[in-house]
């Protein structure tokens, strides 16, 4: 068994033991292997050809690779050790090259709990230690059961808030306070089996058809089929199309409407597959240390986000569920999601749903009276021709050679491409009315978007930077792009009139000099 999480030292001259993770990560990792081994397996078999000789030549090649992955499992779990301090958590791991990495209390920015479908089966969890560093930086422990897990989040937890509450008494703050019994967690959002399904339909995916057109590019490799033989296909094409042909036009309007239809059931159950899969238990919790989100079905995922650490939010959503009111909540932080620094709140909520969240989280939703200021018309002009220019480029073009090869088609390809340019620079003029942004007391806010509007809101005082970027064409046209400088994510605005560019830089730079970071909260 993996040893408690608890108790670094058993007194101030014994320095902390190093302990190993559960033993059970062994067979995780041999699990692992055999599933990496299927596929080498099968090839040899089918490379060799299905008979006696092939299948124990593929079962030797998959027992060996399996037997070694599970070795190297083994020795990587021998060497593997982490220690809590009391200052840091220092892991050290390594085969032939021993590689250690401390990661100070201070510096964790969240401690996360991940459970796949076998660590699950096995009672073990992997603890992912979020430092903000990004590109794959980030510390992770797997496996621990989930006792010592849950143990180890809380340990490294408190660490880091005695670090920060120390930090504070030196710096003056009396009242860094003593811990007080933390309240019950209060339920903000969830999402409950019927609220998944309605998800599910708009989570429309063809995913499965790219899948099988990847399967298909290894048909040669177990049947003897050759997908680039051009007569193959022409010979299914003339069979389909007689057998068509002779159903007469209702039988073929109405296979249609069946490969339709069935084109969007398939559709339809993956997207419903695939929220069920990753959001099933959706709860978002407010606890004194903030918020906490728990989802998953076969992967089940457990994270806290201090609601200091907070930087930003993006409020989205996609074409249809837009018409139905449905929109996305994402709190931008420094720690790591799935690989994003986007953390996904309510994935699937009414905005009446949405406001308390983001109220909590200490931002607010624009107000009936902001005073929202488009992008500058010069480049709304701008973009209209860049968007055209392409198709009018190729009207050229293609007339140019047209009429000399080919006239009759002149007046065919001409219009449809200067169709196109046309359509092109309408929809840039629609957008750009799209596209603004306000400034208040306290936030900063962008939108954008036509069908499926996006909104991005920043505190003021969380920014770092303002950048007024402009390239040639911007300079001479007299607009910029602004740049915020935000912690774990992007924020900018293009197409601001220069002179509105200057007017934002000028108030959040003077917010920002006006706080006084080290009475922002931190615990």
């Amino acid at each position: 068994m993996d040893e408690p999480a608890s108790g670094p030292a058993d007194g101030p001259d014994r320095p902390p033991e190093p302990q190993r993770t559960a033993p059970l990560s062994v067979l995780v990792g041999a699990l692992g292997s055999l599933q990496n081994a299927i596929f080498p397996a099968a090839a040899a078999i089918f490379g060799i050809g299905i008979s006696a000789k092939g299948l124990m030549i593929g079962i030797g090649i998959g027992l060996l690779i399996a037997v070694a992955g599970s070795v190297f499992t083994y020795v990587s779990w021998r060497r593997l050790t982490y220690t809590i301090g009391t200052a840091d958590i220092r892991v050290e791991s390594g085969v032939l090259s021993r590689a250690a990495r401390s990661v100070p209390f201070e510096r964790i920015q969240d401690v996360s709990l991940e459970q796949k479908l076998i660590p699950r089966v096995l009672g073990l969890v992997a603890v992912k230690f979020e430092t903000g560093a990004g590109g794959g930086e980030d510390l992770s422990l797997t496996y621990l059961t989930e006792d010592a897990g849950e143990e180890l989040r809380q340990v490294v937890r408190e660490r880091r808030d005695a670090h920060e509450g120390a930090a504070a008494i030196e710096s003056g703050d009396g009242h860094a306070a003593a811990a007080a019994p933390e309240p019950a967690a209060e339920v903000i959002f969830a999402m409950d089996p019927p609220r998944l399904f309605r998800f599910g339909l708009f989570e429309f995916s063809l995913a499965v058809f790219a899948v099988l057109a990847g399967l298909l590019q290894y048909a040669e490799t177990f049947a003897d089929l050759d997908l680039f033989n051009a007569e193959l296909w022409e010979m299914v094409l003339e069979e389909q199309g007689s057998t068509i042909a002779a159903l007469g036009p209702y039988m073929q309007l109405a296979g249609a409407i069946a490969g339709l239809i069935a084109v969007f059931v398939i559709g339809s159950v993956t997207g419903m597959i695939r929220v069920f899969t990753r959001d099933w238990g959706f709860l978002l919790e407010r606890t004194a240390r903030g918020f906490r989100r728990r989802r998953g079905l076969f992967t089940k995922t457990d994270v806290v986000m201090p609601i200091h650490r907070v930087q930003a939010l993006k409020i989205g959503t996609r074409l249809i569920r837009y018409r139905f009111g449905w929109h996305k909540l994402e709190f931008v932080s420094l720690a790591q999601d799935a690989g994003s620094s986007s953390h996904v709140v309510a994935p699937f909520a009414q905005m009446h749903e949405i406001e308390p969240v983001v109220e909590i989280a200490g931002f607010h939703l624009p107000k009936p009276d902001a005073d929202w200021h488009r992008a500058s018309e010069t480049y709304r002009t701008v973009h209209m021709v860049m968007d055209a220019l392409p198709f009018l480029l190729a009207a050229i073009i293609a007339g140019i050679v047209l009429a000399i090869a080919s006239p009759e088609w002149i007046m065919v390809a001409v219009p449809i491409l200067l169709l196109l340019a046309a359509i092109s620079a309408g929809a840039a003029l629609y957008s750009w009315q799209f596209k603004r942004h306000t400034l208040d007391e306290q936030q900063i806010i962008a939108r954008s978007g036509i069908m499926s509007p996006d909104t991005q809101i920043a505190t003021r005082k969380k920014l770092h930077s303002v950048e007024v970027a402009q390239g040639p064409i911007a300079r001479l046209c007299g607009y910029a792009t602004l740049h915020l400088g935000l912690a774990g994510g992007v924020f900018s605005i293009p197409g601001v009139p220069i002179e509105r560019a200057l007017e934002v830089r000028r108030k959040v730079l003077d917010t920002i000099a006006a706080t006084d970071f080290s009475e922002l909260e931190t615990a």
